[in-house]
C-alpha cells in the first residue's frame, strides 16, 4: 500500500510537486514504479548482491513513507480519524477492498480482503518484491504520521494469507495509564 500525498512535494532543492498519484491514480503510479525498479534492482544485485540492495531499496521505501506519514498530518491531523480518511487514496481505482472492524478515537481496525497491488507485483512477475513496494510501507507511514499510534499486522494477502490485517491503536502516555481507575483528585479541598 503506498500513501501519497495528495499536495504538493519538493524535493530537498525545490523542484515540481508531486502530483502524480492525483493525476494517474496509486495503482498505475506503483506499477509505474515497480517496472522501473525491478530491473534496476536485478542489475545492483548482480553487482552487489540482491539481498543487500533490496535492503537499502526496502529502507529508502520505508524513509519515503515516514515523510508521507508526516506530510498527511499536516494536511489532515494525526489522529486515527484523519488516518481513516486515507482510506479513499488506498481504495482508489479498486486498489484494495477492505472490511471495517473497528473506528474509535482509540483504535482503527480493518482487514484487506482484496488487493490489487499485490495481484499487480504478481503479474509482473515481482512477488518477491511486491511487499518492498507496498506492503512494506505501512508501519513506517504512521510512524511518520503519529509515532503515538502503533501499527501490527499479523498476515498479508502478498504472503499468500486470505486477508491483510490492519490494526492501529493510539497509544496513551504513561501518567494517563497510571491514573486510569483512579477516583478523581479533589483540588479545592474538603467542603463542609
Amino acid at each position: 500500500m503506498s500513501h501519497e500525498r495528495t499536495g504538493d512535494r519538493t524535493g530537498e532543492s525545490g523542484g515540481l510537486p508531486d502530483t502524480l498519484t492525483e493525476r494517474i491514480g496509486l495503482i498505475n503510479r506503483r506499477e509505474a514504479e515497480a517496472r522501473i525498479l525491478a530491473p534496476v534492482i536485478d542489475a545492483l544485485g548482480r553487482e552487489f548482491g540482491r539481498e543487500k540492495v533490496i535492503a537499502v531499496v526496502s529502507e529508502a521505501i520505508r524513509n519515503e513513507a515516514r515523510e508521507q506519514g508526516r506530510r498527511l498530518a499536516a494536511e489532515r491531523g494525526d489522529d486515527l480519524a484523519a488516518f481513516a480518511s486515507i482510506l479513499d487514496i488506498w481504495s482508489a481505482g479498486g486498489g484494495i477492498e477492505y472490511e471495517m472492524i473497528e473506528a474509535t478515537a482509540e483504535r482503527l481496525a480493518f482487514n484487506v480482503t482484496r488487493c490489487r497491488y499485490a495481484e499487480l507485483y504478481r503479474a509482473l512477475g515481482l512477488g518477491e518484491l511486491g511487499a518492498v513496494f507496498s506492503c512494506n510501507r505501512d508501519g513506517a507511514l504512521i510512524e511518520g504520521f503519529n509515532p503515538a499510534i502503533r501499527f501490527e499486522r499479523a498476515q498479508t494477502l502478498m504472503e499468500g494469507a486470505p486477508f491483510c490485517t490492519f490494526r492501529y491503536a493510539l497509544e496513551r502516555a504513561p501518567a494517563e495509564k497510571e491514573n486510569e481507575g483512579a477516583a478523581p483528585v479533589d483540588r479545592d479541598g474538603p467542603t463542609g
